[in-house]
């Protein structure tokens, strides 16, 4: 589209239909004194969208704890978060969400959501070592559902298994609130030595600007303002704002990125993902508090006559921005060559902090860098906040109104059966989980466990979120996220030492759908300020709506463990005949938000679990204590579907040595809440006899409510009170085949 043919149209109304406001027009001219040109339009457009800006959040994310503990950085200064684990080494991690590519095209949209953040990842230096997957669909009766599901798990599979990088684990959850608008959440880990740290950063007037990597196609032009609204009957027609993605050429593209850090002569990296060409240069510039000039002609193309809007907003994969030391570029782009990438000198930074770019010998931009970007001229808003009337009507719910079930193992095993509860191993078995051989724990725990080579320490990942929790109370759920991710990686062996967040939510502009997003960003921050875990970065994302309404609100956690030593490294399976099987923390009657309550009864009512850090912390410092004295066996953490769900997943976990367990709960509870009820601040742990007064010591001493609730057997039965008895092989088949079963009939 020419130039000419767009201005037939006033200025004005050109910038609202690319998204932008009426004010925010009159704020760029405020801010570059001039009506801006088609070019600087385009740019301001996607740099101000939602995607980008973070314009309707950035206020409220600024009340999180972005620095402390162990961050080397803070929260949102580099392409990914970076934790000190000793050693001169880091690890850099990040999540960011994939959404709306998804939803149209399933299998690229989450290709690329994985290429994207592998390179935010490596863009710091780090080798990556592992990715994990949050992620949400519809009701799996829906076709529809199923071919997102489908499509998304193979994306995920082929890139991160072509790539070489193994996917550990993750999570996923099915709600009809997803039916039309699925969640993908990547999330990525890497390992990078303190002295090889690069920055996002432009600086050293003179220094060469290098694009690296792919050609330059018109694939995913406008990708950042198609994120920034709504999913509708017509969001079939932006498939060209999905990108195509390359994971051979991204694995090229990470080796010879590595090798030209190792140089020495690498100044700053920034990935080409959202807005492409027009984020790296004003964001590399901005964090440099310099500018650039920069010549489109000289940009490698994989498409005639493309035009410089066109070059500046393409958001074609496998691309980063990188700026050299003068008088060493040719060796950079000797590296590049020797791995069959392009590296071509486009521009130079400059001291003036003016981004200047130029096509066909004609400056087509020229403003200032930080006028594009966060905590410069990008705008800031607080919206409207209101308390949602949904939350009067599932609050009024007495539990006890609903008939108590006569055949509890009837009810279990149709729990068992719930695909939020069944076993993900349908979608696990098409990931390589074990390229590297560092993968110690699998998919499938309570959380992953990844050794660090040449040292004796590991780290422990996952990624979590009880959206239902989030719904009925965003500021108790999102406290529970952060408390249970936690939770998760102790018992594996680990300290939590911090997080990276997605927050996906609908539309900001509904106060009913901020005031969800401003309370759980609360809830978040009170978590993570008490379990000092702080916020390394991440994602919002916005406008996960479609004319169905909003999904749940999914403020998910990526949360980081540090194992200092293998040996503490813990699994969810029982491992012996006659073990005891302990408690930590006590049962309760809650059941609102439940997997029980929605999946036997069809029910998302009642308030979130209760949720007291003070307890919380102590079970898992009694848990950690446990471990790293030898006495804890096993650990596994209460959650979906209740104690009765978490001990049957301790029986079968090891599908090679399965074992039964005798368990008396002797909470006078009503039958069906004590055995599905999902109260916090649970853990299960097995100890041998001889050690039980140790173990029971550590527990007064921390002052952890505990209980001896039964053993571990030889023979494969599942015995709770008299309630249930189920054999274990019947139990593992429906856990780990319901799944399977259902996608086999797609």
């Amino acid at each position: 589209m020419s130039e000419t043919l767009n201005f037939v149209k006033s200025k004005r109304e050109l910038a609202i239909e690319l998204g932008l406001t009426s004010e925010e027009y009159d704020r760029i001219i405020q801010l570059i004194g001039r009506e801006p040109t088609y070019e600087e339009l385009g740019m301001f457009s996607v740099m101000w969208s939602e995607h980008c800006s973070y314009k309707n959040s950035i206020a409220v994310l600024k009340t999180l704890p972005r620095s402390g503990g162990r961050l080397l950085v803070s929260a949102g200064e580099e392409n990914a978060g970076l934790v000190d684990i000793g050693d001169g080494l880091a690890v850099a991690f990040k999540i960011e969400s994939h959404n709306h590519p998804s939803a149209i095209e399933p299998y690229q949209g989450a290709a690329t959501g994985i290429g994207g953040i592998l390179r935010d990842i490596f863009t710091m230096g780090a080798r990556p070592i592992a990715i994990l997957d949050s992620l949400r669909f519809g009701d799996l009766s829906n076709s529809r559902v199923k071919y997102l599901f489908n499509g998304v798990v193979r994306g995920i599979a082929d890139y991160g298994n072509s790539f070489g990088c193994p996917t550990v684990g993750g999570e996923i959850y099915f709600d009809k609130s997803y039916n039309q608008n699925p969640l993908v959440n990547a999330m990525a880990v890497g390992i990078v030595k303190h002295s090889e740290i690069v920055r996002a950063v432009a600086k050293g007037s003179g220094n060469p600007v290098l694009i690296v990597g792919s050609s330059t196609g018109r694939d995913g032009i406008h990708g950042a303002t198609f994120a920034s609204e709504e999913i509708s009957e017509t969001s079939e027609s932006k498939r060209p704002s999905v990108q195509v993605g390359d994971p051979f050429t991204e694995k090229l593209l990470l080796e010879a990125t590595l090798e030209a850090i190792k140089t020495g002569h690498v100044v700053g990296i920034q990935d080409m993902g959202a807005a492409g060409i027009t984020c790296s240069t004003s964001e590399m510039s901005a964090r440099g508090k310099s500018g650039m000039e920069i010549d489109l002609d000289l940009v490698p193309v994989r498409e005639k006559g493309m035009s410089a809007y066109e070059i500046l907003l393409s958001e074609s994969q496998e691309r980063m921005l990188m700026v050299v030391e003068r008088g060493f570029e040719d060796e950079i782009v000797e590296i590049f060559k020797k791995w069959d990438l392009n590296a071509v000198v486009i521009g130079c930074v400059t001291d003036d902090g003016i981004l200047k770019i130029k096509k066909d010998g004609k400056i087509c931009v020229n403003i200032p860098a930080d006028s594009l970007v966060v905590g410069g001229g990008a705008p800031v808003y607080y919206r409207e906040a209101k308390e949602p009337e949904y939350l009067k009507e599932v609050r009024n719910f007495n539990p006890y109104d609903l008939p108590e079930p006569k055949d509890l193992n009837d009810i279990f095993l149709k729990l068992i059966s719930s695909p939020n509860i069944a076993s993900k191993e349908w979608v696990y078995q098409q990931y390589d989980t074990m390229v590297g051989t560092n993968t110690v724990v699998l998919p499938g725990g309570d959380a992953s466990v990844i050794r660090i080579k040449g040292t004796n320490k590991a780290i422990s990942v996952k990624t979590d979120c009880n959206a239902r929790y989030v719904y009925l109370n965003p500021y108790r759920g999102a406290m529970i996220a952060v408390a249970e991710s936690a939770r998760n990686v102790v018992c594996t062996g680990a300290e939590p030492v911090a997080i990276t967040n997605c927050l996906n939510f609908g539309n900001p502009y509904k106060p009913e759908i901020f005031w969800q997003f401003k309370e759980a960003v609360r809830g978040m921050g009170d978590a993570c300020r008490f379990f000092n875990t702080p916020v390394t970065g991440g994602n919002v994302s916005f406008y996960n709506e479609s004319p169905d309404g909003a999904v749940y609100p999914t403020p998910v956690i990526g949360m980081l463990g540090l194992i200092e030593d293998l040996n503490y490294i813990t699994t969810v399976n029982f491992k012996s005949p006659d073990d005891l099987i302990i408690l930590l923390g006590k049962n309760t009657d809650e059941i609102g938000g439940s997997e029980y309550l929605a999946w036997i009864y069809g029910e998302v009512k009642g308030d979130a679990p209760e949720i007291d850090l003070e307890l919380e912390k102590a079970v898992q410092k009694t848990c950690l204590d446990g471990i790293k004295q030898g006495l804890i066996k096993s650990a596994h953490d209460v959650s979906d579907g209740g104690i009765a769900v978490a001990l049957a997943e301790c029986c079968i976990a090891d599908k090679e040595n399965m074992l039964g367990c005798e368990v008396k709960l002797r909470d006078e509870i009503r039958p069906d809440f004590l055995l599905f009820g999902e109260g916090q601040s649970r853990i299960i742990v097995t100890v041998e006899r001889e050690n039980f007064d140790k173990f029971a010591k550590i527990c007064e001493k921390n002052q952890v409510p505990y209980s001896v609730i039964g053993v571990v057997t030889a023979q494969k039965k599942f015995k709770i009170n008299g309630l249930i008895e189920v054999d274990v092989e019947k139990i593992a088949d429906v856990y780990y085949n319901t799944i399977r079963r259902i996608m086999e009939r797609i």
